[in-house]
């Protein structure tokens, strides 16, 4: 398996992978949307809601606020020693919510929330919750707890996570006579014509559209566009619950425990 990093920042990666098939890729995929667990807030307790937005509609905007997730301080409630449908401090995090507006109407903020875990937060200051006219008032408890984006989306710790085929550009020169009629039909500007023939440039960016392929005068086409079997292009955007390498990481760690838990159960069998 060799792996080439394209872009990498906290909250995106991009990267070409070769040597594995494409059940590898989508296996690793599904897992990144479904299995790696992040922090979320599950619970609301409404104190006092004074504002023109229905209860359930905002806990239900609390729930879609990402949350700075730390993986190593807290369990998974189902395997949370605990045992409790309540929770404890290793499964469950508490924040709070009072604002209430005076003369003004205000906006209420992802930053109001506080966190009796400053490593666990609001990813951003300035999502907003809700607007408050004067005298209106909003007090809240809320829990937050690890979950996995296969029992809701509001868990998933990637905004985008997709892969596709690492494209693979041929010209013919002998049959080329450099019309440029493909040139101009390519979307991306993957083909550019040089005056001395038809040349590609940055390649990877090809959506194998076929469209270049087409304009071709030529019987058969001069050029030919396919991919390779066993190269991918990998793009994850993180929600900014997690890094992004730590969620690639989570995600190869649950696909390796799946192989491994696979074979014993294909040992046992056997006996």
């Amino acid at each position: 398996m060799e792996l080439q990093i394209l872009e990498k920042t906290d909250d995106y990666l991009r990267f070409i992978i070769k040597g594995v098939n494409v059940s590898f890729v989508n296996a690793l995929r599904r897992i990144m949307l479904t299995e790696v667990p992040s922090m979320a807030i599950d619970e609301v307790v409404i104190i006092e809601n004074s504002s023109m937005i229905r209860d359930e509609i905002l806990a239900h905007r609390m729930g879609f606020i990402p949350l700075k997730t730390d993986l190593d301080s807290y369990n998974l409630p189902e395997e949370c020693t605990c045992k409790s449908e309540f929770g404890c401090n290793l499964c469950r995090l508490s924040l709070t919510l009072e604002v209430e507006a005076t003369e003004d109407v205000i906006t209420v903020y992802s930053k109001d929330l506080q966190s009796e875990n400053p490593d666990v937060r609001p990813v951003s200051d300035r999502i907003p919750i809700v607007k408050l006219a004067p005298e209106q008032k909003i007090k809240l408890e809320a829990y937050a707890r690890l979950g996995k984006g296969k029992n809701h989306a509001k868990w998933q710790p990637v905004s985008m996570c997709t892969h596709k085929y690492l494209p693979q550009i041929k010209i013919n020169a002998e049959s080329c006579n450099a019309c440029g009629d493909c040139v101009k039909m390519c979307p991306q500007k993957i083909l550019v014509n040089t005056g001395e023939g038809i040349k590609t440039q940055n390649e990877i960016e090809c959506t194998l559209c076929q469209d270049c392929v087409d304009a071709c005068p030529k019987n058969p086409p001069a050029i030919e566009i396919s991919w390779h079997k066993d190269a991918f292009i990998f793009n994850i955007e993180s929600t900014g619950a997690l890094p992004v390498e730590r969620i690639v990481l989570e995600a190869l760690k649950i696909l390796d425990k799946k192989i491994v838990d696979f074979s014993k159960q294909l040992k046992v069998r056997k006996k």
